[in-house]
């Protein structure tokens, strides 16, 4: 009986020892691959159980070792399937869990104790025994409820298998369609011929797919050392299209949605595949509730733009136009949306921090000199009177020295806090440095300006601050002065004349305005 299996026996040991040697051939060269290689090695590992166990199992002549070597080889065979699966979704870049490894080989674990333990309870085979006609090594079996589970979970994971890398067959360049093709093949021969099998299409007895798993090996043998399979593999367009921290929204050429990007859901969270269609215009109505805040243009562009999400943060968006050219021809549109709403809050702090004092939280001497003489430049132009104010706290030390630093620090922010309460139109008001602040005062006369400052002495003198239940009356002495018209003037001309009104007030008893004249 044995010589009329010998083709069969010298097929299926052909298909063990091919996938024992790229088992041993890869592992022994691990360290020059990817971690696909490590797939690979268990994969080949259980096949060449599985096709070692089915050549026992042709050589063997009683019911009990021909059960032996069935268990043996299902160690190999409910594990194959889907590590082979696990090995195509590796090479194609779809993410790989614990918890999905886990969920594949369930099936599997079940299925060996099954086997293992089927004379206790025939879910698997509800008859196993040697073929009353054809003898041993034939074997007639009736099939148990558990037997339809891991036959249809077999056809299933290498037909997923399949499917997924006939899905990227368009989209791999050419350099590595020798190496998908060899996935394909790697479960399309084994595939159907499991299904052939599993339908009553083969010869009865005996399990067919290890006579052809040779040819499979081959095939793997074949791109290994011809296109280095594992040494150089693809990532998937839509795995890297995926990946961008960047949202993307792509735009046929009549600015309709036709693709975005997770990044770009996580942007915009009410995005979602039923505006597919939708043209851009209306898609942002629905996203922000708002016209589109940019423009679709042909030449490339950068744009920037607030979003008020739902949670009602406001984040900061910078957004690259670009035109997809197809045949010369524009095909369409690349919206690149990227967050900069921290770099834009970080900008925005070192802007104030540059132009506001620390302490007061007004304007610096820095800021004051950059508006101010821009604005006195526009009055010159336009012959508008101009002047300015110089402040000074009276006995400041005096408060530094009997209340400490501290308290003189809380009396310069009430002084501060005060004058910005009486600002009006056309003011720009800073401290100047110490205990001085400054007025800017754009379409202000002398004695406007002086009537301002005398304003601004009554209102520190009635509002004393409280330090401690302590009042601590504080007093201003202020200089004025006004422009003269002339052209040749500059602000530090005025400011100069300012700061001699103010010596001189303070030189007549303190808490008193002087104007220049």
């Amino acid at each position: 009986m044995i010589s009329k299996l010998m083709p069969y026996i010298t097929l299926v040991c052909t298909s063990s020892v091919l996938n024992l040697y790229l088992c041993l051939y890869v592992f022994l060269k691990r360290h020059k691959y990817t971690n696909i290689a490590y797939l690979f090695i268990l994969y080949t590992l259980t096949l060449t159980i599985y096709c070692l166990a089915t050549a026992f199992c042709l050589m063997s002549t009683t019911i009990e070792e021909i059960k032996f070597w069935t268990i043996i080889g299902y160690v190999g065979m409910p594990f194959s399937p889907p590590l082979g699966l696990m090995f195509v979704m590796h090479y194609l870049g779809i993410p790989l869990t614990k918890k999905k490894c886990a969920a594949l080989l369930i099936i599997p674990f079940i299925t060996l104790i099954m086997v293992a333990t089927n004379d206790f309870h025939h879910l698997y085979y509800r008859v196993y025994e040697i073929d009353p006609v054809l003898g041993a090594p034939y074997v007639h079996e009736e099939i148990g409820i558990w037997y339809m589970i891991q036959g249809l979970f077999t056809f299933a994971t290498m037909f997923v298998a399949f499917l997924l890398g006939l899905f990227h067959w368009k989209e791999t360049a050419r350099e590595y369609k020798p190496q998908l093709f060899t996935l394909l093949c790697g479960q399309l021969v084994p595939m159907l011929t499991a299904f052939f099998y599993l339908i009553g299409a083969t010869p009865p007895g005996f399990d067919p797919v290890p006579m052809v798993l040779w040819l499979s090996s081959l095939l793997y043998l074949w791109s290994i050392n011809s296109s280095r399979l594992f040494k150089i593999m693809p990532i998937a367009k839509d795995v890297i299209f995926n990946s961008i921290n960047d949202g993307v929204m792509v735009l046929d050429e009549s600015n309709r949605l036709i693709e975005f990007n997770r990044s770009c859901q996580q942007m915009f969270p009410s995005l979602n595949s039923k505006m597919y269609g939708m043209g851009v215009a209306s898609v942002w109505k629905k996203l922000s509730g708002t016209v589109l805040p940019f423009q679709i243009k042909e030449a490339p562009e950068k744009q920037e733009f607030q979003f008020l999400a739902d949670n009602q943060a406001e984040y900061t968006y910078q957004v690259r136009i670009s035109p997809v050219q197809h045949n010369r021809s524009i095909s369409g549109f690349l919206l690149i949306f990227t967050d900069i709403t921290e770099l834009k809050n970080l900008q925005l702090k070192l802007e104030h921090q540059a132009y506001h004092d620390e302490l007061t939280q007004i304007f610096n001497r820095r800021a004051f000199f950059q508006q101010c003489t821009q604005s006195f430049e526009e009055a010159k132009r336009a012959n508008t009177p101009y002047s300015v104010i110089l402040i000074d706290v009276d006995y400041f030390k005096r408060i530094n020295d009997t209340y400490g630093h501290d308290v003189g620090d809380r009396v310069l922010v009430h002084i501060a806090q005060v004058c910005q309460s009486q600002l009006v139109g056309g003011a720009l008001f800073a401290r100047y440095g110490g205990e001085e602040f400054v007025f800017g005062l754009k379409g202000f006369t002398g004695a406007e300006a002086e009537a301002f400052a005398n304003q601004l002495r009554h209102a520190i003198g009635t509002q004393p601050i409280v330090v401690n239940h302590e009042v601590i009356k504080v007093t201003l002495s202020l200089g004025v002065a006004e422009a003269t018209g002339d052209h040749e003037e500059t602000l530090f001309d005025l400011l100069n004349n300012a700061d001699k009104m103010l010596y001189k007030a303070k030189e007549e008893g303190r808490n008193r305005v002087y104007v220049f004249s």
